[in-house]
This record gives C-alpha cells, structure tokens and sequence, in this order.
C-alpha cells in the first residue's frame, strides 16, 4: 500500500499566532500515524518563487492522510494557519 503525503508551502504573516497553529496540529497529524519529514528549514528555490517555509508529512496510507486532513480537530487547527499565513496544500498518494 502507498503511503500519503501532505505537501505544504507557507508563507507565515503572523508568527505568534502560527506557533498556535504548530502547538494544535501536531497531536492531531501524530494521532492519525502521520509524521513530519520536513518541517521548515533551509531551502532553496532556484526556479521560480515560492513561499518562505515547507512541510512534508507522511502518513501510513492516501485515504488516511485525506481523513486527516478533513479530520474536525485539523480544520479547527487549521484555520488559525489560513489566518496566519498565506499556504498551498497538496495532499497525494506516493508510490507504490
């Protein structure tokens, strides 16, 4: 079975309030066996521009890294990230 992904790239506007965000999201990301990879960090963009801060989480399967995701605990968690930062979020199913 293929494990799933959460692709993020942020761009935080507000830290202090983003720190809530990190304080609420990891229990819930951790309760659904999911595990952060890549959590900000050095990078480089050498191609075109992107946000300022990256995110990788892996979870045991596709359709539980969805269910997180969609998860009440997430979405409430979530919000003061959409509030706090301007993000795209991907979630995909990796290779078999």
């Amino acid at each position: 079975m293929s494990k799933g992904y959460w692709i993020l790239h942020v761009t935080v506007t507000n830290p202090e309030q983003y720190a809530e965000y990190v304080r609420l999201d990891t229990p819930v990301v951790e309760g659904f066996g999911g595990r952060f990879l890549v959590r900000g960090g050095r990078n480089e963009t050498p191609e075109t521009p992107q946000k300022d801060r990256h995110v990788i989480v892996e979870f045991p399967d596709y359709e539980t890294a969805l269910a997180c995701y969609h998860s009440d605990a997430y979405q409430a968690a979530a919000r003061i990230r959409m509030a706090n930062a301007q993000s795209d979020v991907v979630i995909i199913e990796g290779m078999s």
